[in-house]
């Protein structure tokens, strides 16, 4: 850009801020914190009809704007305020735009005891960031991830090319989150920079680019739904083999084996048997899904093996839904007395009533 044109702009931007400081000074002296540049204009990235990004932030817990939006030398500005809460927010990394914190330029501040508590604020997140990748940058990736889902069932219930394009451009936008978190850092530009920036990371599916850009380039609805199916089910595969990579899977304990093995026995075994005796199909399918969820999350929480029930459903001969089903019960207890336990069964309320008035406490 010409050096003239960039100085033009500079001294703009310049009259801009001080007019944004001296309203906030003659009448909100109490309500503003303090006042920040951000966007193209702090990494040297801007054009001539950029606009000037500044985050105002407020002491009133609410967003606000100091006066409606307006258009000067054929760009529109608007300047609103954000709150304390959003930085938070942002510092905990629950937010997207986290380089609206880490990477803002203060250039006023009313008390100094604000721009501490800013500064506490950008060291958090960049703390956060620093880590390696962890537990709690996946839980975010996944909360994307799962934003993607809908919006690809979004674009598959439509045949409106609109419609189906405009949810996969939400399904674009909540995967380079997904992928942002992934590798546990920020988007440091704005949608300019994108995939620039995308590439760079450490983790990105396999073909990444291509298929990141066909989403974009598809020219049918058919074309775009092949082309978010591709690129959700690329980043939902590196997510779970990050999972793997990063997150320890529990080791099964006796306890834990016991506390299941009471469950599945008790309430899902009596449950599929009694849906299987009903020949009510819906009741068997929705008692088995009951049961599939609850080996689910046992093997999540648990790590206990994990089973694929739902495979055996067949509405038509659920007999065989629950003989397999028997036979991971059969398992979980084998599992269990190899530990060196013993599952405990009674013939009569006497054997019963003996060993509980006289076992040991656990």
């Amino acid at each position: 850009m010409d050096y003239s044109i960039k100085k033009m702009l500079t001294g703009k931007n310049k009259k801009l801020i001080d007019m944004v400081i001296e309203r906030v000074e003659r009448d909100f002296p109490d309500d503003i914190a303090l006042i920040g540049l951000t966007g193209s204009f702090t990494h040297n990235d801007f054009h001539e009809k950029s606009d000037l990004d500044l985050c105002i932030v407020n002491n009133n817990g609410y967003f606000w704007r100091l006066w409606d939006s307006f258009i000067f030398d054929d760009v529109c500005y608007s300047f609103f305020c954000i709150s304390w809460d959003n930085l938070e927010r942002k510092a905990a990394l629950e937010r997207v735009g986290v380089s609206g914190l880490t990477n803002l330029q203060i250039i006023y501040c009313t008390k100094p005891e604000y721009l501490e508590r800013f500064n506490s604020l950008r060291d958090k997140a960049l703390r956060l960031m620093a880590k390696p990748i962890n537990k709690d940058s996946l839980k975010r990736a996944k909360k994307h991830i799962d934003l993607a889902k809908l919006e690809y069932a979004n674009l598959m219930l439509s045949n409106n090319l609109g419609t189906v394009r405009y949810a996969s451009s939400r399904l674009l936008f909540n995967l380079v989150n997904a992928l942002v978190s992934l590798n546990n850092t920020c988007i440091k530009r704005g949608i300019k920079r994108y995939l620039d920036e995308l590439l760079t990371y450490k983790y990105l599916p396999d073909n990444f680019y291509n298929k990141y850009m066909s989403v974009i380039e598809s020219k049918t609805e058919c074309e775009i739904k092949d082309a978010a199916f591709s690129l959700l089910n690329g980043v939902a595969h590196l997510y779970d083999t990050i999972c793997q990579k990063y997150i320890p899977k529990p080791v099964p304990t006796s306890d834990g084996l016991m506390d299941s093995y009471e469950l599945l026995w008790g309430t899902y075994r009596t449950k599929i048997i009694a849906s299987i005796a009903s020949n009510n199909k819906s009741y068997i399918f929705h008692a088995a899904r009951d049961a599939q969820g609850f080996l689910n999350e046992m093997a999540e929480n648990n790590g206990t093996k994990v089973f694929d029930l739902m495979q055996y459903f067949d509405a038509d001969n659920p007999e065989i839904l629950i003989n397999e089903f028997l036979k991971i019960i059969d398992e979980y207890a084998n599992e269990y007395e190899r530990m060196g336990r013993k599952i405990l069964k009674f013939d009569t309320f006497e054997a019963l009533y003996d060993y509980c008035m006289n076992s040991p406490y656990r």
